[in-house]
């Protein structure tokens, strides 16, 4: 994910993302958002709604619902928090969903798609791929 994209998120949202510059000693999301830039939307409307959970915790509970680390993996979505509700974890879950029917580069409507390295596009961007797939395959 573009930095900008990066710096929006963990300013918008201070509580779940109060770890995303610490060390990798201390937590994954130190290594920013391990995604591309069509899931933005789904990872902004997850960490809306996660923040607002968040602040309804006892003020000495909230340093412990924070994101974790937040990447893509089998071609969907994985939101990982040190430690939730049964609310957060469902807000997680539904978010998750929503990116395995979206395409993580552009935001369309997509699938999931590849051999033995998933990932989930829509036609248009699965067909650039493709084409980029062709031309390093003729440079050999």
């Amino acid at each position: 994910m573009r930095k900008e994209l990066d710096d929006k998120l963990v300013t918008a949202f201070p509580n779940l993302y109060r770890n995303r510059h610490k060390s990798m000693m201390e937590t994954c999301m130190c290594w920013g958002f391990d995604c591309d830039e069509g899931w933005f939307q789904i990872i902004w409307d997850l960490s809306e709604a996660l923040e607002k959970e968040i602040l309804k915790q006892p003020e000495d509970k909230r340093i412990y619902c924070s994101a974790s680390q937040v990447k893509e993996k089998f071609g969907y979505l994985h939101f990982y928090i040190a430690s939730g509700t049964d609310e957060m974890y469902r807000l997680i879950n539904e978010a998750e969903q929503k990116s395995e029917v979206t395409c993580e580069t552009c935001g369309a409507p997509g699938k999931t798609r590849g051999q033995g390295w998933y990932y989930t596009a829509c036609e248009e961007c699965e067909e650039k791929r493709e084409t980029e797939r062709e031309k390093r395959k003729s440079s050999f």
